[in-house]
């Protein structure tokens, strides 16, 4: 029996072939089958880096954070980087501020 890979937006194991394409039965997303490399978006940091999954990044520059009084300071390391899809492309956990979303052009790959 083949593996179908999970879905690319929600992560669902549970995708079932319908005809030349791929569905996920959650959250309805559907996809083809194979995936050309120029099709596959690279998301770089703010001097062109190419990043992956599991990085570690430098912020460069001061960050207002919500909710918070302090700001996220310039020179902070962020280890294990997670790339998203959407505007705040980086999920990742900050010592001192928790989970949190950042946007690679403020960012720089260490």
């Amino acid at each position: 029996m083949e593996t179908l890979p999970g879905c690319p937006k929600c992560q669902c194991e549970y995708t079932y072939e319908d005809g030349p394409l791929l569905v996920c039965p959650e959250c309805a997303h559907e996809w083809a089958k194979t995936v050309s490399p120029e099709d596959e978006v690279t998301i770089r940091d703010s001097v062109g880096n190419i990043l992956q999954d599991g990085d570690t990044v430098t912020v460069i520059k001061d960050l207002k954070v919500k909710g918070s009084s302090t700001p996220l300071k310039v020179g902070t390391k962020v280890k294990n980087i997670r790339l998203v899809d959407g505007d705040h492309d980086i999920d990742c956990k900050i010592d001192g501020f928790g989970a949190m979303k950042l946007k690679s052009i403020f960012v720089k790959k260490a």
